[in-house]
Formats: C-alpha cells, sequence, structure tokens
C-alpha cells in the first residue's frame, strides 16, 4: 500500500523518511515540544533514525501511520501527526500529535487534525478517534473539543514520563459525531 498523502490549504502531510531524521530529531529533543508527549525528550540522533524506521513497519502492518507536517512548497518538517493503535477490524485508532513551537498557534495543528480525521472517517472508514492527553496541555484539549472530541473521563496514572506517573485525560471523537459537524460547517 502506497503512503497516503494529505493536503490543505497550508499544509501537506507526507511519510516520514530517513531524509527527516535530523528534523524529526531536532523537534522531539526539545523539552518543550516533549512535555506532554508521553515520552521523554530524544537524546540521541539514533532514535529519531529508529522510531523512523518504526513508522514504516507500523504502516507496512497497517497498525498505525505517521504523517510528516510541512508547509506547502517547504521540504523542512516541522511536526508530525499520526495515528496508533489502528484497528480496522475494529474500526478505531487513537491520533497523536506535535508541532515546533515557532509554530505553535497559528492554526496548522487544527489544519493538520481536521484533514486526518477527514482521511480516517472517509476513506478507512473508522468509527472511533480517540485521544489520550495530559490534564495541564490545555492547548491540545482546547482544540480536540473545539473539532468535536468528548471527554470521556481520567486515567489515573496512565502515562510515565520524566521518572514519574502521570495521569491522563480521555477524547473521543464518533463517525456520526463528525458527520453532523460537518454538514452544520457546510452551511
Amino acid at each position: 500500500m502506497q503512503f497516503p498523502i494529505l493536503e490543505t490549504e497550508r499544509l501537506l502531510l507526507t511519510e516520514i523518511t530517513e531524509q527527516d531524521t535530523d528534523r524529526f530529531f531536532a523537534l522531539l529533543q526539545r523539552e518543550d515540544v516533549t512535555y506532554y508527549y508521553g515520552m521523554d525528550r530524544l537524546l540521541e540522533k539514533e532514535e529519531a533514525l529508529e522510531m523512523i524506521r518504526a513508522f514504516r513497519v507500523v504502516f507496512e502492518f497497517m497498525r498505525g501511520m505517521r504523517w510528516g507536517i510541512r508547509l506547502r512548497g517547504e521540504e523542512a518538517l516541522i511536526g508530525t501527526i499520526g495515528l496508533n493503535q489502528l484497528q480496522l477490524r475494529s474500526k478505531k485508532t487513537e491520533v497523536g500529535y506535535e508541532l515546533h513551537p515557532d509554530y505553535w498557534r497559528k492554526g496548522l495543528m487544527e489544519e493538520a487534525l481536521s484533514a486526518v480525521l477527514t482521511y480516517c472517517f472517509e476513506e478507512l472508514g473508522l468509527y472511533r478517534v480517540g485521544a489520550t492527553t495530559y490534564p495541564a496541555n490545555t492547548g491540545s484539549n482546547r482544540l480536540l473539543k473545539k473539532l468535536g472530541f468528548k471527554e470521556e473521563g481520567r486515567l489515573r496514572g496512565y502515562l510515565y514520563q520524566r521518572g514519574e506517573s502521570h495521569d491522563a485525560l480521555v477524547f473521543s471523537l464518533l463517525a456520526p459525531e463528525w458527520r453532523q459537524q460537518q454538514e452544520r460547517n457546510a452551511d
């Protein structure tokens, strides 16, 4: 299967390849980017390369996919967005993402996530897209709610990062809710 390319007004979402290793490492070695990521920041470039190779394997088995976020007309990776725990038979997945701080608060992640949700519901035929966040990650929590995700609850001690366990919020968006929202936006 060929990796899907998604386009928005300002963004191009493409497969992350080994050519992206330097930019991907630069992104995930930043404490401000990984603070709410659910894993500690990367310390070695080899870790970034291993993750990129793992993204390819996960995609080949259709267990997930991770897009590199790029501004249209530019090669540079400015973030990533992906589907984790993709289960086509069960029609569900979880979404995760991160963006370089230079691009925060510009509506870019909303644009990227909207494109990925369209792909999930229209192309993959999924019924549920979930997301897990830190309660203190107000930016991400606000974005999910803006796009129609419902907060389902709190998982106590669910994330382990920076040497300690943290609670997580669970969100979901179901296909009928997404379709309703699309119809409202079209009016």
